[in-house]
């Protein structure tokens, strides 16, 4: 018994920890800005919109028929998630969280209303959607792409166009073809795909061989505080399609192959979404590294080659375009960014995006587990992409792909806590969604 309250104590000081590191990162951004007035010129490079906050957005407390929504689907989830979880066929438990997870996201988005929250989302100004009706060659399109990432020229694309490879831009220019123009079936879509990581995750502990692990995640996916910025962010969409990818590699490294080379083309699509997920990398390996199937990194790396090989012949080469891209963040407000705040300050956005779970959960996990082992290869990708100074800020979406996994640990925690935990992620996303306008 003493040893038990011993560990929930430290599971709450760990929990608290995380909730500190918010707490500095907040009062941090007030400090180093200079004038002491809010709105922190030297992190965002903009004026008052941004708020004390060192997430981007608008301190702004608000709520909507939508927060009633959302509260009733996170006590539910609450209260009888890790029951059903726990005793529905595997089948019907991956279909239940995954439509758990699309109204949690659903709702809380529709909090800032339908126009705010989802239509309007994705048709910003720096946003793909505003580059979509002047793509009608996309052969050109791709020649063409990393001639216009530079700023400061006639033709440079938007922000997140330029940011980006061009597959990003080319999945809401492939809607639009379809007859999906426009952003609200694009927002939908980003939502259904990011959703997707509430099946993928657990399909890859339960494939590395802990199926009781994976029933024990399934409530806390579900309720991912991330959610907040899956709806409505591409980086939602990117995040459903890496875990997928990982998934499939699991499968292939567990079972038939063929997933495998799935899994390559699914991975190396992802690298064309966005720059960054290049550090998928570091949990595709951890993957194989667990099942020690080396086939599965083979036909893996030949599945990624021939989609690399397709944009390369297309006219788009992806090293071009990432060195002209580190070029184009520095032409930006990056340089106003100091390293030395967000080297620690982007932990604080990326445990808003994990809850307070992610303390417990990472001081639970067992490491020599095929879930402790992606959880690693996510800490590295995680510590790479900081370190690196290429993600100032914004991190609380950008690093979505990555937070998913993170978030699995909490799969580590006592069942008897479950409960509780998941109570502190509904409210951290609750609060995070009716304080502040997100700009993602």
């Amino acid at each position: 018994m003493i040893e038990r309250l011993q560990g929930v104590r430290r599971d709450v000081l760990a929990g608290g920890l995380v909730v500190v590191l918010v707490v500095l990162a907040v009062a941090g951004c007030l400090w180093w800005n200079p004038g002491r007035q809010l709105g922190p010129r030297a992190f965002a490079g903009a004026g008052p919109r941004f708020g004390e906050w060192p997430i981007l957005g608008t301190f702004l407390p608000h709520a909507g028929p939508a927060t009633a929504t959302t509260v009733l689907i996170g006590l539910a989830v609450v209260l009888y998630g890790p029951g059903l979880a726990g005793r529905l066929p595997w089948r019907y438990a991956l279909a239940s969280a995954y439509a758990a997870a699309v109204a949690w996201t659903c709702s809380l988005a529709l909090i800032d209303g339908w126009q705010l929250g989802i239509a309007g989302r994705l048709t910003t100004s720096a946003e793909y959607l505003t580059e979509v009706p002047g793509i009608t060659d996309i052969g050109r399109m791709l020649r063409t792409f990393s001639s216009r990432i530079l700023d400061f020229q006639p033709d440079s694309w938007t922000t997140h166009v330029s940011g980006h490879p061009p597959a990003a831009t080319l999945v809401f220019v492939w809607l639009d073809r379809i007859g999906l123009g426009g952003g609200a079936a694009a927002g939908i879509v980003c939502i259904l795909a990011g959703a997707l990581t509430a099946i993928a995750v657990p399909v890859t502990i339960s494939a590395l061989g802990r199926r009781d692990l994976a029933r024990a995640a399934l409530p806390f996916l579900v309720l991912f505080p991330g959610a907040v910025w899956v709806g409505v962010s591409a980086d939602g969409l990117f995040a459903g399609v890496t875990a997928t990818g990982i998934a499939l590699l699991a499968l292939g490294a567990t079972g038939r192959l063929a997933w495998a080379a799935a899994a390559g083309v699914v991975l190396g699509f992802g690298i064309f979404l966005s720059y960054g997920l290049v550090l998928m990398g570091a949990i595709a390996l951890a993957v194989v590294v667990h099942t020690r199937r080396w086939a599965a990194l083979a036909l893996a790396l030949a599945g990624a080659a021939v989609v690399v090989g397709v944009f390369a012949a297309a006219g788009f080469w992806w090293l071009d375009g990432y060195h002209l891209v580190v070029e184009r963040y520095h032409q930006g407000i990056a340089d106003l960014r100091p390293y030395s705040y967000w080297v620690w300050a982007d932990l604080a956005c990326l445990a808003l995006a994990t809850g307070p779970v992610l303390g417990p959960g990472l001081r639970r996990t067992a490491w020599r587990t095929g879930l402790g082992a992606v959880i690693a290869g996510a800490v590295v990708a995680v510590a790479a992409s900081d370190l690196s100074g290429l993600s100032k800020a914004e991190v609380e979406r950008i690093w979505l792909p990555f937070a998913v996994w993170l978030v699995a640990a909490a799969a580590f925690l006592p069942q008897r806590s479950h409960r509780w935990w998941l109570a502190a992620q509904a409210a951290t996303a609750l609060a995070v969604n009716s304080l502040v306008v997100t700009n993602w």
